[in-house]
């Protein structure tokens, strides 16, 4: 059985290739390690190159963007999402002065496919995991692969799309079995991919939690409860209509995000549903304010008995409970 890394590679690989004149660029990229095996296999055709260059974050995301503003499509390959916040002022400032002055269309492509390094135990600079604060910041769309749905889509569109954007991988998912679950629905953005369509529960999953969302949708399922899972992607703003639907529908709705950050878009889809759903149980599953920055277990605990629990009783009418996932 195929695992998540080696599939995403695989996809990442095929797409670079797509693309005329590219140029992939990062540490070591093609040598050692390729980057934990995100970058093996790459290769270029039609006037691209790959280029290794040195130890410098913020060059790194300057020469993207000097690349991009020559209509030129480049892709830079990084190893942890912590290092880019070192290219912060070119993500922008640059690319504000860019999209102030440009007209998008006529820009090339720039993508930064990082890992975000998510499993633990790395200590507190290897463990950002906030990618959508990073978006936030710099007003782009970033878009977490979790499964071979998601991931072509995403490769296939947006290497070659004028402007800028994240692409991020889960270094917890690198050994994890490769999902291919169906897709109901995509977004035309990618801003949502629904999974399933359910009459008595809505999952929403944000940055890597899909497979605690499809998890907690088998649990449902053996339980006699259909669920609509979906996750959502950095891109705002998100198409989430959808969602709100089958919230309105079922009277329930889990919100699952796995990041380590405060400020969530996931968030935001609470706040609508409970305003647009009337005495709407609506649980949010993240790690809250709970946050060790030490060398620890780092990942998202999720109590599914509890949740199932949660859903089944039913709570106060437009009651937004917020957990660290242990308890819901």
């Amino acid at each position: 059985m195929a695992n998540y890394i080696t599939s995403v590679n695989k996809l990442i690989a095929d797409a670079a290739a797509a693309i005329p004149n590219v140029v992939l660029f990062g540490e070591n990229i093609n040598t050692g390690s390729h980057i934990c095996g995100m970058t093996r296999n790459l290769r270029f055709d039609r006037g691209g190159r790959i280029i290794n260059i040195g130890n410098c974050e913020s060059t790194h995301c300057g020469m993207g963007m000097g690349l991009m503003l020559n209509s030129v499509s480049s892709i830079l390959f990084c190893k942890q999402l912590d290092f880019i916040v070192l290219g912060v002022d070119h993500l922008i400032s640059t690319y504000s002065a860019i999209r102030a002055s440009r007209d998008l269309g006529t820009l090339g492509s720039f993508t930064i496919c990082v890992i975000v390094c998510d499993q633990g135990y790395q200590g507190p600079q290897s463990s950002f995991n906030a990618l959508g604060d990073l978006c936030s910041l710099a007003r782009v769309p970033g878009y977490t692969l979790t499964n071979q749905q998601d991931a072509s889509w995403v490769l296939a569109r947006q290497l070659q799309a004028p402007g800028f954007r994240f692409v991020a991988l889960s270094q917890r998912l690198f050994p994890s079995e490769w999902l291919t679950p169906s897709v109901v629905w995509a977004a035309d953005d990618g801003s949502v991919f629904q999974y399933s369509d359910g009459q008595d529960a809505a999952i929403a999953c944000f940055n890597f939690s899909l497979p605690m969302g499809l998890s907690l949708q088998q649990r449902l399922s053996a339980e006699g409860l259909d669920a609509s899972v979906f996750s959502v992607n950095q891109v705002m703003p998100p198409q989430w209509g959808r969602i709100l639907a089958a919230a309105a529908r079922s009277q329930r709705l889990v919100i699952m995000d796995d990041s380590k950050s405060d400020n969530l878009l996931a968030h935001r889809l609470g706040f609508e549903a409970a305003t647009a759903v009337p005495g709407l149980h609506c649980i949010l599953v993240s790690r809250g304010d709970h946050v060790d920055p030490g060398v620890c277990d780092d990942q998202l605990s999720v109590d599914y008995d509890a949740l199932i629990s949660q859903l089944r009783d039913g709570a106060q009418p437009e009651r937004l409970e917020v957990g660290s996932g242990e308890s819901a």
